[in-house]
Protein backbone atom coordinates (compact mmCIF):
# COMPACT_ATOMS: atom_id res chain seq x y z
CA UNK A 1 0.00 0.00 0.00
CA UNK A 2 1.71 3.42 -1.01
CA UNK A 3 1.33 6.33 1.04
CA UNK A 4 -1.66 8.00 -1.17
CA UNK A 5 -3.66 4.73 -0.26
CA UNK A 6 -2.63 5.09 3.55
CA UNK A 7 -4.03 8.94 3.41
CA UNK A 8 -7.37 7.97 1.70
CA UNK A 9 -7.86 5.43 3.73
CA UNK A 10 -7.34 7.30 6.93
CA UNK A 11 -9.35 10.28 6.02
CA UNK A 12 -12.76 7.52 4.94
CA UNK A 13 -12.14 6.02 8.43
CA UNK A 14 -12.11 9.25 10.35
CA UNK A 15 -14.99 10.89 7.99
CA UNK A 16 -16.46 7.39 9.02
CA UNK A 17 -16.05 7.93 12.45
CA UNK A 18 -17.35 11.74 13.07
CA UNK A 19 -20.72 10.62 11.17
CA UNK A 20 -21.72 7.92 13.53
CA UNK A 21 -20.20 8.85 16.98
CA UNK A 22 -21.57 12.14 18.43
CA UNK A 23 -22.92 9.88 21.19
CA UNK A 24 -19.83 9.47 22.44
CA UNK A 25 -17.71 12.88 21.72
CA UNK A 26 -20.38 14.47 23.23
CA UNK A 27 -19.61 12.75 26.69
CA UNK A 28 -15.60 12.68 25.69
CA UNK A 29 -13.15 12.84 27.48
CA UNK A 30 -14.15 11.60 30.88
CA UNK A 31 -14.11 9.02 33.48
CA UNK A 32 -18.01 9.06 33.62
CA UNK A 33 -20.27 8.62 31.14
CA UNK A 34 -21.79 12.07 30.54
CA UNK A 35 -19.15 13.87 31.20
CA UNK A 36 -19.18 17.73 30.25
CA UNK A 37 -16.47 18.81 27.59
CA UNK A 38 -16.12 21.98 25.75
CA UNK A 39 -16.42 22.09 21.89
CA UNK A 40 -14.03 24.13 19.51
CA UNK A 41 -17.55 24.72 17.53
CA UNK A 42 -21.40 24.07 17.16
CA UNK A 43 -21.83 20.53 17.21
CA UNK A 44 -23.90 19.21 14.16
CA UNK A 45 -26.45 16.22 14.86
CA UNK A 46 -28.41 13.71 13.40
CA UNK A 47 -32.60 14.14 13.80
CA UNK A 48 -34.81 11.58 12.99
CA UNK A 49 -38.11 13.53 11.87
CA UNK A 50 -40.76 11.38 12.88
CA UNK A 51 -43.49 13.50 11.17
CA UNK A 52 -41.50 12.66 7.30
CA UNK A 53 -40.08 9.49 8.18
CA UNK A 54 -36.20 10.87 7.51
CA UNK A 55 -33.04 11.96 8.96
CA UNK A 56 -31.94 14.94 8.88
CA UNK A 57 -28.88 16.40 9.89
CA UNK A 58 -28.93 20.31 11.53
CA UNK A 59 -26.88 22.25 13.65
CA UNK A 60 -27.76 21.83 17.37
CA UNK A 61 -29.07 25.14 17.42
CA UNK A 62 -31.45 24.94 15.06
CA UNK A 63 -32.68 21.72 17.25
CA UNK A 64 -32.93 23.56 19.74
CA UNK A 65 -35.07 26.37 18.34
CA UNK A 66 -37.78 23.69 16.44
CA UNK A 67 -37.90 22.32 20.91
CA UNK A 68 -38.52 25.53 21.87
CA UNK A 69 -41.54 26.32 19.65
CA UNK A 70 -42.60 23.24 20.34
CA UNK A 71 -42.53 22.39 24.07
CA UNK A 72 -43.96 26.19 24.80
CA UNK A 73 -46.95 27.94 23.60
CA UNK A 74 -46.79 31.16 21.39
CA UNK A 75 -45.98 34.74 23.05
CA UNK A 76 -44.49 33.68 25.83
CA UNK A 77 -41.61 36.10 27.71
CA UNK A 78 -38.49 35.76 26.37
CA UNK A 79 -36.89 34.71 29.70
CA UNK A 80 -39.19 31.83 29.82
CA UNK A 81 -38.21 30.87 26.03
CA UNK A 82 -34.36 31.10 27.00
CA UNK A 83 -34.94 29.40 30.18
CA UNK A 84 -36.27 26.13 28.02
CA UNK A 85 -33.46 26.77 25.80
CA UNK A 86 -31.32 26.01 28.65
CA UNK A 87 -33.30 23.19 29.63
CA UNK A 88 -34.03 21.61 25.93
CA UNK A 89 -30.10 21.65 25.55
CA UNK A 90 -29.12 20.44 28.70
CA UNK A 91 -31.79 17.51 28.08
CA UNK A 92 -30.65 16.72 24.10
CA UNK A 93 -26.75 16.59 25.36
CA UNK A 94 -27.55 14.06 28.21
CA UNK A 95 -30.25 12.39 26.06
CA UNK A 96 -27.54 11.80 23.43
CA UNK A 97 -24.11 11.01 25.87
CA UNK A 98 -26.44 7.81 27.01
CA UNK A 99 -27.04 6.75 23.54
CA UNK A 100 -29.80 8.86 21.75
CA UNK A 101 -31.92 7.18 19.49
CA UNK A 102 -29.34 5.43 17.61
CA UNK A 103 -30.10 1.96 18.41
CA UNK A 104 -34.39 2.73 17.14
CA UNK A 105 -32.96 5.32 13.75
CA UNK A 106 -29.49 5.27 14.09
CA UNK A 107 -30.03 9.52 14.65
CA UNK A 108 -28.63 11.08 17.88
CA UNK A 109 -32.02 12.24 18.54
CA UNK A 110 -35.75 12.40 17.26
CA UNK A 111 -38.54 14.55 16.94
CA UNK A 112 -41.41 11.81 19.06
CA UNK A 113 -41.82 13.41 22.24
CA UNK A 114 -42.54 10.13 23.44
CA UNK A 115 -38.70 8.87 22.92
CA UNK A 116 -36.92 12.72 23.24
CA UNK A 117 -38.86 16.17 23.18
CA UNK A 118 -41.38 17.90 21.22
CA UNK A 119 -40.00 19.60 17.56
CA UNK A 120 -41.86 22.35 15.60
CA UNK A 121 -40.05 24.15 13.17
CA UNK A 122 -42.93 25.80 11.77
CA UNK A 123 -43.71 27.41 14.75
CA UNK A 124 -40.22 29.32 15.78
CA UNK A 125 -41.10 32.60 15.58
CA UNK A 126 -37.78 35.61 16.33
CA UNK A 127 -38.71 35.79 19.68
CA UNK A 128 -37.40 31.93 20.28
CA UNK A 129 -34.44 32.67 18.11
CA UNK A 130 -33.30 35.89 20.06
CA UNK A 131 -33.60 33.34 23.19
CA UNK A 132 -31.67 30.64 21.93
CA UNK A 133 -29.22 32.81 20.79
CA UNK A 134 -28.70 34.55 24.18
CA UNK A 135 -28.40 31.16 25.83
CA UNK A 136 -26.27 29.78 22.94
CA UNK A 137 -23.86 27.21 24.11
CA UNK A 138 -25.64 26.90 27.78
CA UNK A 139 -26.06 23.82 29.98
CA UNK A 140 -27.29 22.77 33.20
CA UNK A 141 -24.43 20.72 35.09
CA UNK A 142 -23.97 19.01 38.34
CA UNK A 143 -20.73 17.63 39.14
CA UNK A 144 -19.17 18.01 36.00
CA UNK A 145 -21.73 15.58 34.16
CA UNK A 146 -24.86 16.43 32.60
CA UNK A 147 -28.26 16.56 34.03
CA UNK A 148 -31.23 15.27 33.24
CA UNK A 149 -33.43 17.93 32.67
CA UNK A 150 -36.79 17.16 33.32
CA UNK A 151 -39.65 19.31 32.59
CA UNK A 152 -43.71 19.74 32.80
CA UNK A 153 -46.22 22.02 32.23
CA UNK A 154 -47.84 23.46 35.63
CA UNK A 155 -46.41 21.97 38.82
CA UNK A 156 -49.85 22.58 40.85
CA UNK A 157 -47.96 24.64 43.09
CA UNK A 158 -45.40 22.07 44.10
CA UNK A 159 -42.82 20.49 42.19
CA UNK A 160 -41.46 16.62 42.46
CA UNK A 161 -39.07 14.47 43.31
CA UNK A 162 -37.97 12.33 40.72
CA UNK A 163 -39.62 8.96 42.49
CA UNK A 164 -42.64 10.25 43.20
CA UNK A 165 -43.63 12.34 39.82
CA UNK A 166 -41.71 9.56 37.69
CA UNK A 167 -41.47 6.58 39.92
CA UNK A 168 -37.76 7.08 38.97
CA UNK A 169 -35.91 3.85 39.97
CA UNK A 170 -32.21 4.94 40.00
CA UNK A 171 -31.07 6.83 42.92
CA UNK A 172 -32.80 10.76 43.73
CA UNK A 173 -31.04 12.61 41.61
CA UNK A 174 -29.10 15.52 44.01
CA UNK A 175 -30.15 18.49 41.91
CA UNK A 176 -33.58 17.74 41.78
CA UNK A 177 -35.44 20.40 44.07
CA UNK A 178 -38.85 20.26 45.40
CA UNK A 179 -39.62 23.51 45.92
CA UNK A 180 -43.34 25.31 46.74
CA UNK A 181 -44.58 27.67 44.46
CA UNK A 182 -47.03 30.86 45.35
CA UNK A 183 -49.93 31.03 43.46
CA UNK A 184 -49.98 31.85 39.44
CA UNK A 185 -52.28 34.23 38.65
CA UNK A 186 -51.24 33.10 35.27
CA UNK A 187 -51.97 29.63 34.83
CA UNK A 188 -55.10 28.54 32.93
CA UNK A 189 -58.24 27.78 34.94
CA UNK A 190 -58.38 24.31 33.17
CA UNK A 191 -55.07 23.44 34.10
CA UNK A 192 -55.00 24.86 37.73
CA UNK A 193 -57.73 22.41 38.85
CA UNK A 194 -59.33 19.69 36.28
CA UNK A 195 -61.76 17.37 36.47
CA UNK A 196 -62.07 14.04 34.25
CA UNK A 197 -64.46 10.81 33.69
CA UNK A 198 -62.72 7.46 32.29
CA UNK A 199 -65.26 4.60 31.22
CA UNK A 200 -64.33 1.64 33.72
CA UNK A 201 -64.18 -0.40 30.78
CA UNK A 202 -61.41 1.26 29.47
CA UNK A 203 -59.90 1.58 32.93
CA UNK A 204 -60.07 -2.34 32.61
CA UNK A 205 -58.28 -2.48 29.34
CA UNK A 206 -55.53 -0.68 31.20
CA UNK A 207 -55.10 -2.79 34.18
CA UNK A 208 -55.04 -5.54 31.99
CA UNK A 209 -52.14 -3.87 30.22
CA UNK A 210 -50.04 -2.99 33.28
CA UNK A 211 -50.66 -6.84 34.79
CA UNK A 212 -53.64 -5.76 37.22
CA UNK A 213 -56.46 -7.45 36.14
CA UNK A 214 -59.29 -7.43 38.44
CA UNK A 215 -61.99 -7.98 36.79
CA UNK A 216 -65.21 -5.80 36.47
CA UNK A 217 -64.04 -2.66 38.64
CA UNK A 218 -66.05 -1.97 42.30
CA UNK A 219 -63.79 0.60 44.12
CA UNK A 220 -60.47 2.68 43.11
CA UNK A 221 -58.51 4.68 45.51
CA UNK A 222 -55.28 6.46 46.42
CA UNK A 223 -53.30 4.12 48.25
CA UNK A 224 -50.20 5.84 48.85
CA UNK A 225 -49.51 9.21 48.24
CA UNK A 226 -45.49 11.14 48.03
CA UNK A 227 -43.91 14.11 49.93
CA UNK A 228 -45.76 16.63 47.39
CA UNK A 229 -49.55 14.77 48.06
CA UNK A 230 -49.11 12.98 44.83
CA UNK A 231 -50.40 9.93 44.17
CA UNK A 232 -48.11 7.54 44.02
CA UNK A 233 -49.81 3.83 44.19
CA UNK A 234 -53.59 3.61 43.20
CA UNK A 235 -55.47 0.71 44.40
CA UNK A 236 -58.54 -0.77 42.43
CA UNK A 237 -60.69 -3.85 43.69
CA UNK A 238 -63.50 -5.79 41.49
CA UNK A 239 -64.65 -9.18 41.11
CA UNK A 240 -61.13 -10.71 40.99
CA UNK A 241 -59.88 -8.99 43.59
CA UNK A 242 -57.67 -6.37 45.11
CA UNK A 243 -54.39 -5.20 43.41
CA UNK A 244 -52.18 -1.90 43.36
CA UNK A 245 -50.61 -0.18 40.19
CA UNK A 246 -48.06 2.62 40.24
CA UNK A 247 -49.84 6.07 39.73
CA UNK A 248 -47.64 7.25 37.24
CA UNK A 249 -47.44 4.29 35.30
CA UNK A 250 -51.37 4.53 34.96
CA UNK A 251 -51.80 7.84 34.61
CA UNK A 252 -49.61 7.38 30.75
CA UNK A 253 -51.39 4.19 30.20
CA UNK A 254 -55.31 5.43 30.69
CA UNK A 255 -54.54 9.29 28.96
CA UNK A 256 -51.62 11.71 30.57
CA UNK A 257 -53.23 14.76 28.26
CA UNK A 258 -57.13 14.17 30.15
CA UNK A 259 -55.48 12.76 33.32
CA UNK A 260 -52.88 15.55 33.68
CA UNK A 261 -51.33 14.98 36.58
CA UNK A 262 -51.26 12.52 40.10
CA UNK A 263 -51.99 15.08 42.31
CA UNK A 264 -55.44 14.28 42.90
CA UNK A 265 -57.84 15.39 45.19
CA UNK A 266 -60.88 13.05 44.44
CA UNK A 267 -60.39 9.35 42.96
CA UNK A 268 -63.70 7.33 42.75
CA UNK A 269 -66.11 5.08 41.05
CA UNK A 270 -69.13 7.02 40.22
CA UNK A 271 -71.86 4.39 38.45
CA UNK A 272 -69.66 2.89 35.27
CA UNK A 273 -66.88 5.87 35.43
CA UNK A 274 -64.11 6.39 37.37
CA UNK A 275 -64.08 10.09 38.23
CA UNK A 276 -60.97 12.22 39.10
CA UNK A 277 -60.00 15.77 40.18
CA UNK A 278 -56.68 17.31 40.09
CA UNK A 279 -54.50 20.15 39.77
CA UNK A 280 -51.17 20.42 37.57
CA UNK A 281 -50.48 19.47 34.39
CA UNK A 282 -47.48 16.59 33.51
CA UNK A 283 -45.23 14.91 36.20
CA UNK A 284 -44.10 17.43 38.13
CA UNK A 285 -40.42 17.16 38.39
CA UNK A 286 -37.87 19.98 37.59
CA UNK A 287 -39.23 23.27 35.84
CA UNK A 288 -42.55 23.78 35.62
CA UNK A 289 -43.54 25.97 32.91
CA UNK A 290 -46.28 28.08 33.46
CA UNK A 291 -44.10 29.21 36.76
CA UNK A 292 -41.43 29.69 34.64
CA UNK A 293 -43.34 32.11 32.40
CA UNK A 294 -44.30 34.12 36.29
CA UNK A 295 -40.72 34.28 36.76
CA UNK A 296 -40.12 35.54 33.94
CA UNK A 297 -43.27 38.27 34.13
CA UNK A 298 -41.78 39.36 37.73
CA UNK A 299 -38.34 39.72 35.74
CA UNK A 300 -35.94 37.02 36.74
CA UNK A 301 -33.14 36.25 34.46
CA UNK A 302 -33.21 32.62 32.31
CA UNK A 303 -30.19 31.25 34.53
CA UNK A 304 -32.18 32.13 37.53
CA UNK A 305 -35.36 30.60 36.21
CA UNK A 306 -33.81 27.17 35.88
CA UNK A 307 -31.76 27.08 39.22
CA UNK A 308 -35.14 28.05 41.33
CA UNK A 309 -36.14 24.42 39.68
CA UNK A 310 -32.66 22.83 40.14
CA UNK A 311 -30.35 23.19 43.10
CA UNK A 312 -26.27 22.61 43.21
CA UNK A 313 -26.52 23.02 39.61
CA UNK A 314 -23.63 24.94 37.30
CA UNK A 315 -24.62 26.48 34.19
CA UNK A 316 -22.08 25.95 31.73
CA UNK A 317 -20.87 27.35 28.33
CA UNK A 318 -19.89 24.47 26.00
CA UNK A 319 -19.43 26.57 22.28
CA UNK A 320 -19.37 30.20 21.20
Amino acid sequence: MDLRDRRTRTVAAVALLAAGCLALVIGWPGTKKGTVRNFAKEPTITVYIKEEDKKEEMPIEEYIAGVVAGEMKPNWPLEAYAAQAILARSFTMEFISRGGTRAVHGTDISTDHEEAQAYNADNITPIIRRAVEMTRGKVMTYDDQYIRAWFHSYSGGHTATAKEGLNFKEDEPPYVRSVKIKDNPYVPADIKEWRASFPLSKVQEVLKELGADVGDIREAEINKKGSTGRATELAFTGSKGKKTVPATDFRVALDAMTMKSTLLSRFEVQGNNLVMIGRGFGHGVGLSQWDAYMLAKEGKSPEEIVKFFFKDIEIKKLWD
